[in-house]
């Protein structure tokens, strides 16, 4: 199967690296620059040295499949980058957090089938080209509601069963996205804050856990607000899954932090915020967070920059 891959961070490479092991015709998409950068080394994906075939934009051709796997505040670029890999029935992967990146690529691409879908369980974590794993979890996906699986699932559900990659179809994607909306905006953001592992969040009674929870909670009600039926049921069942993480492991979101990259607090405690807002609802720990994250971010800046009388 033809696969464009943009996006070769530690969720990118995670999944890419079964697919290319799978045999698939995986090619990553990469501007020039980084491009270069990428055919001169390899990737080393839980001691497994891999090196991906790379095309720049003017090279590529329309996928089976493509996967769009980097941060928020790059997805306008990444849209740039895959738009003659999308052609006809092309099916669109989007593997970013939040709840509003498959609307985005729809819109970008109405001659594609985006399909919803969220990652769940995967702990990898990156360091310059090296990316280890304990979990990568699963990858649930469906059609946009109110359609039946199609096609595109169908060759999505191939594509990831051929690659030994778990997966979910869920028909209820809607809530599978909020769902996980809400455990990044407790998880990813009090890690963030934190600078921490999951081992804080593991333990029952950590400050760290009920401060990701009352996140959560506000998420909630803004997600009932909006007519999705999310409840204690869901953070319940986030905490399942917490317990089989590597505690030593970090969410993206505080790898960011710790290398000092922007972070995705916009499309989190951003959009809880603009939601309760917008339905009259509280978000004071979101609010919170967001101000301490900006905090941090300025924080690190002004760290990175010279003395005044130095410059």
């Amino acid at each position: 199967m033809r696969v464009h891959l943009v996006g070769l961070g530690a969720v990118g490479a995670g999944y890419g690296s079964k697919i290319l092991a799978a045999g698939h015709d995986l090619r990553v998409i990469a501007a020039a620059d980084r491009a270069e950068r990428y055919r001169r080394s390899v990737t080393t994906v839980n001691g497994v040295d891999y090196r991906f075939g790379v095309l720049e934009p003017a090279q590529a051709g329309p996928a089976d499949v493509v996967i769009v796997a980097v941060k928020s505040p790059a997805l306008a670029e990444a849209i740039a980058l895959i738009g003659s890999s999308v052609g006809p029935g092309t099916v669109i992967l989007s593997l970013l957090n939040g709840v509003d990146s498959e609307r985005i690529l729809a819109d970008a691409f109405p001659q594609s089938q985006v399909l919803l879908s969220v990652t769940v369980g995967i702990d990898a974590v990156r360091l310059d080209r090296e990316v280890r794993y304990t979990s990568l979890g699963r990858i649930v996906f469906g059609e946009v509601p109110p359609a039946e699986p199609g096609p595109a699932v169908a060759r999505l559900s191939e594509l990831l069963a051929s690659s030994d990659i778990a997966y979910d179809v869920s028909d209820d994607m809607v809530h599978q996205l909020w769902w996980k909306f809400l455990i990044n905006v407790g998880v990813n953001q009090v890690s963030a804050v934190l600078k921490a592992p999951y081992r804080l969040f593991q333990i029952t009674d950590s400050p760290a856990r009920a401060a990701m929870i009352a996140s959560q909670r506000e998420v909630i009600a803004v997600a009932r607000a909006e007519g999705v039926n999310l409840g204690e049921a869901d953070i319940e069942a986030w905490l399942a899954v917490l317990a089989e993480l590597g505690p030593d492991n970090y969410t993206s979101m505080a790898q960011d932090a710790l290398a000092g990259r922007e972070t995705e607090v916009g499309i989190f405690a951003g959009r809880v915020c603009e939601l309760g807002r917008r339905h009259g609802i509280a978000t004071p720990v979101n609010e919170l967070l967001a101000l301490l994250l900006a905090a941090g971010a300025l924080r690190d800046r002004d760290a990175a920059e010279p003395p005044a009388s130095a410059r």
